[in-house]
């Protein structure tokens, strides 16, 4: 099943990418990471946020990183008003 991962809609916090279905900023996972805090710590923190979101970004981010995108397990869709990130 594919469902949206990432939201960026105007209208949710002026258009801050957020996990789906959350109002909990994309950006917060990436800043508890620098602070090594440990991804239990950052979905204890964040309910809303379900391990396999948070999951599917890194994995996203990691194939865009090293160049395996169309491996990575999710797709990123954009346009001028939503991103959505879509994980299989």
């Amino acid at each position: 099943m594919v469902k949206a991962v990432i939201n960026r809609d105007p209208k949710i916090l002026g258009g801050t990418p957020v996990f789906t279905e959350t109002r909990v900023p994309v950006r917060i996972l990436w800043d508890h990471l620098e602070a090594n805090v440990r991804l239990d710590e950052f979905l204890d923190d964040y309910p809303t946020v379900s391990r396999e979101q948070a999951i599917a970004v890194l994995e996203s981010a990691t194939g865009v990183l090293i160049g395996n995108e169309r491996e990575s397990t999710a797709w990123w869709i954009c346009s001028k008003t939503t991103l959505v990130v879509l994980s299989r």
